[in-house]
């Protein structure tokens, strides 16, 4: 008994109570069948019963006075009762035999044939005699007082046991619906206990085989919840209760084993984190030299390379045509060579300027900012040149540098053209979650696939100097730009004709953002970001 489950032994209970209360049920069915039918036969055939033993009793005083009547006045209008309760005694008996057919009372069978012979022989004998006299106009008959009396008074007392009879089986009736109806009461209580006690019982062992147990289990888990390992998890109750407290117990012992390893990872994990930290902040001051020294290296440059320069220019106009042709060609490498190493560090000084140099995010309506973009490459786009856009939305960001962007874009769609294919560039929109994309798209001599990563790459070059103009810097900063503002940039391999650049930008919120305080008046000016693949 004790190695049966909780389920198995409140299913127990409710199947014993189960059975009990059937039992009940059933026993109450036939209680309340009988009652019923005692109901019944009070209802519906002792009570019709005694009205017409009533009403039989009133049709043969009606015939007997008639008769009288009858035999004193000789009027046939003195017989019309008798011939009422003629039909009214048929009609009574045949509706007493009736009620009486279903049940069959012996007694009351009894008692209806001797009223029939009874009143079949004072009717022969005394009635029929009268009125045959009468109406013969034989007035020398008498009515014999005593005879008819005598048997008037047998029919009314036959009669009258027939009533007694109809009585009795209606106290009997009413007798037993009062029995049954004590005991339907003690079976309603019979039933009301045996709920209270299963009650009681299911309580009982719900306290003893779950409550009390989960308690002290409770109690034992949130010991070992403040810090006590060590405790061990016991339970008592029901089987399913012991399992769960073995359960409970073996995740503590898995707990307890691990907790020295937990700890020992904790110490290496906040080693690593200092480690890590030290690291990030070398690095970041690495970072932080190695911008200024590319800003610091491009100024100190600047001079030096400035004086190559005009020094080269000088001699190219002075002794220009005064040399051999060789050295015309050298003094010409030589001023190409400086404006192009200028034009490189023009190009790196602005490179290390985004992100180092800002003016905060706030909105900015691209279809401004392409404008702009679109006038500072007047110069660039030539007569047969075509500049289209969608609509265009307002993002979070920097406006100058952002205009740096379609600069280079643009400028490289235009840039790298198809021979003898007038250039068109159009750019379109389209919203992705809390970013924009933002898409530009030329019919130009495009990307091959393989080089679709180095385009990004700063300073590098898909053709020789001498066949397009640049330092190979643009598509770089264009890259930093984006990803200085949360986004990202790719190339769609599948466009064809030309290119398609793709990149994301942040959506301008609803509320405008503050704008950050300016950590130097020196902005990046677009046209520094020169474009090149």
């Amino acid at each position: 008994m004790s190695s049966w489950t909780l389920r198995r032994r409140v299913v127990a209970l409710f199947v014993i109570a189960g059975v009990l209360m059937a039992g009940l049920g059933l026993v109450a069915v036939f209680i309340t069948a009988d009652s019923n039918r005692n109901l019944d036969v009070i209802l519906e055939k002792t009570g019709p019963m005694r009205v017409a033993g009533e009403e039989l009793n009133a049709a043969y005083l009606d015939q007997e006075t008639s008769i009288r009547g009858f035999a004193l006045s000789g009027s046939a209008e003195s017989l019309q009762p008798y011939e009422r309760g003629r039909q009214a005694e048929r009609d009574l008996l045949a509706e007493i035999e009736s009620l009486n057919a279903a049940d069959g009372h012996a007694a009351i069978d009894e008692d209806l044939r001797q009223v029939r012979e009874l009143a079949a022989r004072w009717q022969a004998d005394v009635a029929e005699q009268v009125i045959a006299a009468v109406r013969s106009g034989d007035t020398s008959q008498q009515l014999d007082e005593a005879a008819s009396t005598a048997r008037f008074d047998a029919l009314r007392a036959g009669v009258d046991d027939l009533r007694a009879d109809i009585l009795a089986l209606r106290n009997e009736a009413a007798a037993a619906a009062r029995r049954t109806g004590k005991i339907l009461i003690v079976l309603e209580i019979s039933a009301a206990a045996m709920v209270i006690v299963v009650g009681a019982a299911m309580l009982l062992l719900l306290d003893r085989l779950v409550s009390r147990p989960v308690t002290t289990l409770a109690t034992q888990v949130r010991q070992v919840a403040a810090g006590d390992y060590e405790r061990r998890i016991s339970s008592g109750g029901s089987p399913e209760l012991r399992g769960l407290a073995d359960d409970v117990d073996g995740m503590r012992r898995q707990i307890a084993a691990e907790l020295s390893e937990v700890s020992e990872a904790r110490r290496q994990v906040e080693a690593a984190k200092e480690e890590l930290e030290l690291k990030a902040a070398e690095l970041t001051r690495s970072n932080r030299d190695l911008e200024q020294f590319a800003y610091v290296a491009s100024h100190d440059l600047q001079e030096p390379l400035r004086k190559v320069a005009s020094f080269c220019q000088l001699l190219q106009r002075r002794y220009a045509g005064q040399l051999d042709a060789r050295a015309d060609q050298y003094i010409a490498f030589a001023t190409d060579g400086a404006q192009r190493m200028q034009r490189l560090i023009n190009d790196l000084l602005a490179f290390s300027r985004i992100g180092r140099l800002t003016t905060g995010f706030r909105t900015v309506d691209l279809n401004r900012v392409l404008t702009e973009a679109t006038s500072q490459l007047a110069s660039r786009t030539g007569d047969d040149a075509r500049i289209t856009a969608d609509p265009l939305p307002e993002v979070n960001g920097e406006e100058p540098i952002l205009t740096a962007v379609f600069v280079n874009l643009i400028g490289n769609s235009l840039k790298f053209r198809r021979p003898d294919v007038p250039p068109e560039v159009h750019v379109s929109a389209e919203r992705d979650g809390d970013q924009w994309k933002i898409n530009v798209r030329d019919n130009g001599i495009g990307i091959e696939a393989e080089y679709a990563d180095k385009v990004f790459v700063i300073f590098q070059r898909l053709h020789p100097r001498d066949a397009y103009e640049g330092t190979g810097i643009g598509l770089a900063v264009v890259k930093k730009i984006i990803e200085y503002h949360g986004g990202r940039i790719w190339l769609d391999l599948d466009a064809s004709p030309g290119a398609s650049v793709w990149f994301t930008l942040p959506a301008a919120p609803e509320v405008p953002a503050v704008p950050a305080s300016s950590s130097s008046s020196e902005d990046l000016a677009p046209e520094d970001a020169l474009s090149a693949r």
